[in-house]
């Protein structure tokens, strides 16, 4: 009976220390996905191959959106005009380098910008290396499905005026976007809090110590979990911090980098837009340079 008391106080711990974030973070997300336009993007994105991964990378700080979300967005991006290195860059670092989720980041973790930083900085890092090598193993857009002739028009560099829509139907469009992404994100919020819950109460300390002494392993297995359990990167940190006691820093910044950038949901959804091979590749490169990126993560600021 005490085991149960202890897993429902971590339990209720966690989801409630996270909500708040996901309400503000699904809030924003949908006055972003009701009033900005992504084309207003697209017309000053820099034409530099390595300037245009950078501009993707950077967008995110003004551009908030959850991992459960990044995937039609990204795809919109790109039909309008965003190169593919720029897209892919924005798609990966939108979910971390976000205000909500850097800010969240700081609370999980005590009132430290350390990880934050790390987090950020690592999260950079990963999305520039993976998205300038992709433009260079991938000529073409990998879309599973051509684009609409709009947007190949857009691509060829035509005009296009978008629809004009009212306000009242924008702000409504912003609370209705606002509630399903909530309900969406807040299942995979639950099923993780409740499976880290489930590790720390059931799973010895001396196993978890054991996987967490090498810095390796630590990353690898802190990488699967995140792919796992597929958790809202405005929550995450508060899953990660859980684990301070058992993981290294570099492992926990695995963690925190690879779940926003690919787990189950976002898997699938890439799987709908993108060419299997284009999934593949992306997910192998982000494996190995959050492996990498973690490691020394870890050796300086271990």
């Amino acid at each position: 009976m005490t085991t149960l008391y202890q897993l429902n106080t971590i339990f209720i711990s966690m989801v409630m220390e996270a909500i708040p974030f996901v309400l503000i973070g699904v809030l924003i997300s949908g006055f972003i996905q009701a009033f900005v336009k992504e084309r207003w993007i697209a017309r000053i994105m820099p034409k530099n191959r390595v300037l245009a991964a950078l501009f993707g990378c950077g967008i995110g700080l003004f551009f908030p959106s959850c991992e459960c979300g990044i995937v039609p967005i990204t795809r919109r991006l790109i039909s309008k005009g965003m190169p593919l290195h720029a897209g892919i860059a924005f798609m990966l670092t939108g979910p971390i380098v976000n205000p909500i989720v850097l800010f969240s980041t700081y609370i999980a973790f005590g009132n430290d910008w350390t990880m934050v930083g790390i987090r950020a900085g690592l999260a950079f890092a990963v999305a520039l290396s993976v998205s300038l090598s992709l433009s260079l193993l991938f000529k073409e857009l990998p879309f599973r499905y051509p684009l609409a002739p709009v947007a190949a028009a857009v691509q060829e560099g035509a005009e296009y005026r978008e629809p004009s829509i009212p306000v009242m139907k924008r702000l409504y469009d912003v609370i209705a976007h606002a509630v399903e992404e909530f309900f969406s994100v807040g299942k995979y919020l639950v099923l993780g809090a409740l499976i880290a819950a489930c590790m720390q109460t059931f799973v010895p300390t001396s196993y978890l110590l054991q996987l967490g002494g090498n810095p390796v392993t630590a990353s690898l297995v802190m990488i699967a979990l995140a792919f796992l359990i597929s958790l809202c990167s405005e929550a995450d940190a508060f899953i990660a911090a859980s684990f301070r006691s058992t993981f290294t820093l570099g492992s926990l910044s695995a963690f925190l980098v690879f779940g926003p950038m690919i787990d189950i949901k976002n898997t699938l959804m890439l799987l709908g837009v993108y060419r299997t091979k284009f999934v593949l590749a992306l997910i192998a490169l982000v494996t190995v340079f959050t492996l990498g990126g973690s490691l020394i993560a870890g050796r300086l600021f271990g």
